[in-house]
């Protein structure tokens, strides 16, 4: 049998989950015996509570974002400084090299 990788991101997962909930509500909700009123009622209400779920989601995902980058400019420093510290140790080591066979 092959293997079969399946990569599923945290934010596509959260979105898929999303859509779900979402969906099955509004199914329920369309089909619920109650009055036009009442309906539009609950499906504003969800809509409310849809978007402040969406805010909350977008929210942690600018913090992770934020975290990542950081993470990222950290470690370009990091490996700056450890490309420096090896282009000036070849430097020292052609320099002595040099002086040696003169």
């Amino acid at each position: 049998m092959a293997d079969q990788n399946h990569n599923c991101s945290g934010l596509g997962v959260s979105i898929a989950f999303l859509s779900g909930a979402m969906l099955g509500a509004m199914a329920a909700i369309l089909y619920a015996p109650k009055s036009g009123e009442e309906t539009r009622t609950a499906i504003r209400g969800y809509a409310r509570r849809t978007e402040e779920e969406v805010l909350e989601k977008a929210k942690e995902i600018r913090q992770d974002i934020a975290h990542t980058v950081d993470e990222a400019k950290r470690y370009l420093k990091e490996t700056e400084a450890t490309i420096a510290a090896a282009l000036a140790a070849g430097k020292e080591a052609f320099k002595k090299e040099r002086a040696d066979r003169a």
